[in-house]
This record gives C-alpha cells, structure tokens and sequence, in this order.
C-alpha cells in the first residue's frame, strides 16, 4: 500500500485491536496486523469476513470504532491526511462508471480536477486519442473490454497529472527500465535505500528494482557502475521497455507542484 520503495524502520502497516461493527453485527472483531516495509501482503478470507472494511479503514476512508493503526508511520485517525499524502489505492475493478461512456468518465474525471466545459472537453478527447479510445468513446464502459477498461482507467488516473501520447509519455519517465536482481534481502535493501525515488519498480519477493534508462549500452554501463562500483551487488540485469504502469506510478508517486495528490 506505501507509494514510497524506500525501505523504512516502522512496518508499512501496523494495526493493534481493530473493531468495526454496524448495529449488531461485528465486522471486525479485534484485527491486529503487521505489515513489514517493502512486501507483497495478501488479506485472504471468505465473503463477509471484513477484508474491504479493513481496507477502507487502513486508507482513511472508513473510522474504527476501536483500536489503533499506523500506515506508512501516520496514525490513521489523527494523521489521516499524512496517510493519503503516503498511499495509493486501487480497487479490484478499474474506478470506473460503466453505465456512462468512455468519454463522460473522463470529462466527468476532469471536472473533479479542477477544469471546466471546453477545457474538460479537450482533455477527455485527448486523452481518448492518446489511449486508442476514440472509436470507443461513445460507447458505454460496460461494453469494453477488459483492456480497454485498463486503458480508460489510466487515463481516468492521469487526467490532471500529465499529458501527452502513451509514447511521449514514456519518455517522461524514461523509454526503457533497468531491472535488477540482488542476491539477498540485505542486498535488496541496500540497493532499495540507495535508488530511493529513482525505482520504478520495488518487488522483494523476487529481490528485483527497476530504473529507468534510455536503453543505451552506455547509460546501463553508467548507471551499474553507479549503482554497484564494486561489483557485489547485482546478481543478474535485464533492460525491458516501459508501461503506462510505470508512467503511473512515477508521474502518481512524485505528485503536481503545489498541491497535494491523493490516489484513492
């Protein structure tokens, strides 16, 4: 859930007594939990045994009744605001509404950002032009594919956060990413602490961190020259090109000067 690949002292998410009930029915009984930095966690239970109200009440959306939780090190309660600043949240189905069109979703997005009539207008057009969505932006959501939804959802999450073709975009990321492995978590870690926000891709359960690069044989050399001198620290590199993932959790995780972003 932490948007930060940094690896911290304080666990990513620490609950101690969680409780939620609504009338007379107990959703959570007293959670307590503990999620170290860095990790893949999964919350695994039947239909029914509170995993959404867990979540909404981890990213401030919902208020325990009882207990106490840390996300990313800010109290849930009284730091709510510290929290979404540190946290990006996504649901199980892309954050769309199926019975509006391709493109009323992404005006719809643009006047929650702070735009206007035309200006909403040609930003959802647009962006429908740089996502291949145009023949497709008449017709209703609920009649995409799961593709296209994916798409239409990156758009929706980048409607004030940039601009540009999916190509043009990824320059501003970079057009490649260095992906390396470490032969160890005391390795990973180091490496981790060392990128900071230059990672574009953080996966401990296979010991591996992205940064971007331009692909060239002469900044790959640079950059594992920089990042392990000695030669110790890299098991294995390969260069891949770069999604619109990654186009979303760079441009998402640095923010927009001057204003608090807040991805829920």
């Amino acid at each position: 859930m932490p948007t930060e690949y940094e690896i911290t002292d304080h666990p990513a998410i620490e609950a101690t007594g969680l409780t939620k009930t609504y009338g007379s029915t107990t959703v959570l009984g007293g959670v307590d939990l503990r999620v170290a930095p860095g990790s893949v966690f999964s919350l695994l239970g039947p239909n029914g045994a509170g995993k959404t109200t867990m979540v909404r009440i981890l990213s401030t959306l919902l208020r325990p009744d009882g207990g106490q939780a840390r996300v990313a090190g800010f109290d849930i309660v009284r730091d709510r605001h510290r929290v979404r600043r540190s946290i990006s949240l996504t649901g199980q189905y892309a954050a769309l509404d199926g019975l509006q069109t391709g493109a009323e979703n992404l005006r719809m997005m643009a006047r929650l950002s702070g735009l206007r009539g035309v200006a909403a207008r040609r930003r959802a057009d647009g962006l429908l032009e740089r996502f291949g969505l145009t023949d497709a932006g008449r017709r209703r959501v609920a009649t995409y594919s799961g593709g296209m939804r994916r798409r239409l959802d990156l758009a929706a999450s980048l409607a004030i956060v940039a601009e540009g073709t999916p190509a043009e975009l990824k320059e501003r990321v970079a057009g490649q990413r260095l992906d390396l492995t470490l032969p160890g978590p005391r390795e990973f870690g180091e490496t981790a602490r060392r990128l900071g926000d230059r990672a574009t891709l953080c996966d401990p359960s296979a010991l591996t961190l992205g940064v971007p690069t331009d692909g060239s044989a002469g900044q790959v050399r640079a950059l594992l020259d920089e990042i392990d001198p000695e030669r110790t620290l890299v098991a294995a590199f390969a260069v891949q090109a770069a999604t619109l993932d990654d186009v979303f959790l760079a441009l998402t995780r640095k923010g927009t000067p001057g204003k608090e972003t807040t991805h829920v």
